[in-house]
């Protein structure tokens, strides 16, 4: 007899705004306490020093996480000229110092040129596995890294502010895989200076947008006013929140069954639609399965076992 998991079959998705301070997987183990849940996980790592939307995904909703990870992502952040650092933020010492200060104009200029598919070096200090062990394992250890360049997307990018000669306020939107230390990096080094990121928020991260997070530390007070489940839940999103942008298709209770049960079904007739990717099949406006479609059926690839 298979153990018995320990919580409550919680399932959904909770929009977290991340403060600058815990890491993602220590705010994981938060909402997993408050909503009692079985199952959590989040769909993109924040670092201590960054703040802003982290999605965390609680039961059956673990099964979207892939879908929201390779979504397009929106980051805020600032950039301190005149200084780099070992780990192309503050949390690094700095090894490179450059008196030269670029004009609004000219960041502007350089901006421009990081837009569209770009080469990008991952900074050392990453988590990028080399001959199996984590890239800042490495460098912590005192050992040289040398990452190899990757393909990313800069879909946009544009100067929002400089209070200052020594900082620029920047915003981009972007593709999974891309490291804003190492867009920060570049861009000095381009503008003839060197530089790091003092400050980074993610505002956008697939469908869920910076307006809709809520504080980490008001969501954890929630949990402390009864009755909770009248505070708390109204942050539960249902988990076919994180597909809004894929196809979704009605099955009728006996097609519906047989997805749960693990078997295709055949789209039948002539007006049958055709569809391209993932397709989430659903039964009475529930979900039911993400699946596929191919040679005229849905297939079963994540079956969803959400309790009415």
């Amino acid at each position: 007899m298979g153990r018995r998991k320990s919580g409550d079959a919680v399932s959904g998705w909770v929009i977290v705004d991340k403060p600058v301070g815990p890491g993602s997987t220590q705010v994981v183990a938060m909402i997993r306490r408050l909503y009692n849940a079985q199952k959590a996980g989040h769909a993109g790592t924040l670092d201590p020093l960054a703040s802003g939307i982290l999605p965390v995904a609680l039961g059956e909703a673990t099964k979207t996480v892939p879908f929201i990870i390779d979504a397009t992502k929106g980051y805020r952040f600032t950039v301190v000229f005149g200084a780099s650092t070992t780990t192309d933020d503050l949390e690094g010492t700095v090894d490179a110092t450059s008196t030269h200060r670029p004009t609004r104009e000219e960041v502007e200029a350089a901006l421009a040129t990081f837009t569209g598919e770009i080469m990008q070096r991952p900074p050392a200090y990453s988590a990028i596995k080399v001959d199996g062990q984590r890239a800042y394992d490495l460098a912590r250890a005192g050992e040289i890294v040398e990452l190899k360049t990757r393909a990313v997307t800069i879909h946009n990018a544009k100067l929002i502010s400089m209070a200052d000669a020594d900082h620029a306020e920047i915003e981009i939107s972007c593709s999974k895989g891309t490291y804003v230390r190492a867009l920060a990096r570049d861009l000095a080094l381009k503008l003839g200076t060197v530089g790091h990121v003092c400050a980074l928020r993610r505002i956008v991260h697939g469908p869920f947008r910076e307006e809709a997070a809520i504080p980490l530390d008001k969501l954890m007070g929630l949990g402390h006013i009864p009755p909770a489940s009248d505070t708390v839940w109204t942050h539960l999103k249902p988990l076919e929140t994180a597909l809004d942008d894929i196809p979704v298709h009605a099955l009728s209770a006996d097609d519906a069954a047989n997805l749960r049960q693990g078997r295709g079904v055949l789209l039948r007739g002539r007006d049958a639609p055709i569809y391209a990717g993932p397709v989430l099949a659903t039964h009475g406006g529930d979900p039911v399965a993400l699946t596929e479609y191919k040679a005229g059926e849905l297939r079963p690839v994540r079956v969803f076992n959400l309790r009415s």
